[in-house]
């Protein structure tokens, strides 16, 4: 029973990690050589420059 379960658990939890991955937009568009790059988010943390 402990078998199955652990068995279960971890198969779960990698279905559940490759389906949040296969969700993610960039994984369908390749930048370009010519595409101008996206504009970076501010960091939350830490100082700029630092």
């Amino acid at each position: 029973m402990i078998d199955n379960l652990s068995l279960g658990l971890s198969h779960g939890l990698m279905l559940l990690a490759a389906f949040l991955l296969l969700r993610r937009p960039d994984l369908d568009h390749e930048p370009g050589p010519n595409d101008a790059p996206k504009p970076r988010k501010p960091k939350r943390w830490g100082k700029p420059g630092a």
